[in-house]
């Protein structure tokens, strides 16, 4: 087995990071979109499947606890 394979995989995909650390920044949908150069439902997608993935109801909520599993930084 190789080391990579003992890695845990990470919980959020690089998008989905990026896509919060602007969410955390006090951005809007539309300014992530234009910056991520995506459109505003691909964010949105990036937010709900990350929320999904957490078990979390709101976005807020899904910040606090990725804040938690050291998964974000603000």
């Amino acid at each position: 087995m190789k080391d990579h394979d003992l890695r845990p995989k990470p919980l959020l995909t690089k998008r989905e990071r990026e896509v919060f650390e602007l969410l955390v920044q006090d951005q809007t949908t539309k300014e992530i979109a234009s910056q991520l150069f995506i459109s505003e439902k691909t964010v949105r997608n990036h937010i709900s499947n990350t929320m999904q993935k957490l078990g979390v109801k709101g976005r807020s909520q899904a910040v606090i606890e990725l804040i938690r599993l050291g998964e974000l930084k603000i």
